[in-house]
């Protein structure tokens, strides 16, 4: 019997290595795509398969459509059927106003949140859908609360990639429910990951936190399965939705 293979983008940290962990309990045959930090994928693979599971690690940068190309025709080499997509990689730079953003900065950020994003989805419905012969499957974008909220004197440009994100999320669903193909988001808030350091503040959850309803930042985890649980046949009625993540804020 052929696998069933979900692929997670940017899952060798955070919400992604969480997604991976999680999914794999599924019976599923994972693909762990990282960019840059290989050993940090070997080690969530090989939690994987010490825990009973299956998975591999596929290097692409996201914000390259050749990288993408190469990414999924490596896919077609498993045997297997792609099923599932979650859409994670994402990259922000320094807390800055409007003042300081730059073109550079603005399209690299761009780039790899929401182009990146399209093309998987892109690839991912040419492999599910059925009129290619496929037999369908689910995606989850990983939106923001950020797209709701803006990330004022943060990250505006994120923030900004983040509701792209999240239109996509919604027209897509649409576009390919007739494919048996379910597409939904997640809009986490303030979570316990490395991506505050990017931002140039690794204490940024604890130094909200009195400002979130709960009192407190969130955990990868509690994203992921909010993940696994929209690409479950528990959630087959479930597309073009998004669940906000983020302690009440």
């Amino acid at each position: 019997m052929k696998k069933n293979i979900a692929l997670i983008t940017g899952a060798s940290r955070g919400i992604g290595a969480a997604t991976a962990k999680l999914l794999a309990q599924q019976d599923l045959y994972i693909v762990v795509n990282y960019h840059k930090n290989k050993a940090a994928a070997l080690n969530i693979v090989q939690h994987i398969i010490k825990h009973g599971g299956s998975a591999e690690i596929i290097q692409a940068d996201i914000s390259q459509e050749l990288d993408i190309i190469k990414l999924f025709e490596k896919i077609d080499k498993i045997d297997g059927n792609l099923t599932k997509l979650v859409n994670n990689a994402g990259i922000l730079f320094e807390q800055s106003t409007i003042e300081d953003l730059t073109a550079s900065r603005i399209n690299k950020v761009l780039t790899t949140n929401i182009t990146g994003y399209i093309l998987c989805c892109k690839e991912a419905v040419k492999r599910m859908a059925i009129k290619y012969g496929g037999t369908g499957g689910a995606i989850v974008n990983v939106s923001s609360a950020a797209s709701r909220l803006g990330a004022p004197g943060e990250y505006i440009d994120y923030a900004a990639s983040k509701g792209a994100v999240d239109t996509l999320t919604k027209g897509l669903s649409l576009e390919v429910a007739d494919q048996n193909i379910r597409v939904n988001g997640v809009r986490p808030g303030f979570i316990f990951t490395d991506m505050h350091a990017d931002g140039g503040e690794a204490e940024r959850v604890q130094r909200l936190s009195p400002n979130i309803p709960m009192k407190r930042g969130g955990q990868p985890e509690e994203v992921a399965q909010a993940i696994v649980w929209l690409l479950s046949d528990k959630a087959s009625y479930v597309t073009g939705s998004h669940i906000d993540l983020a302690g009440g804020k």
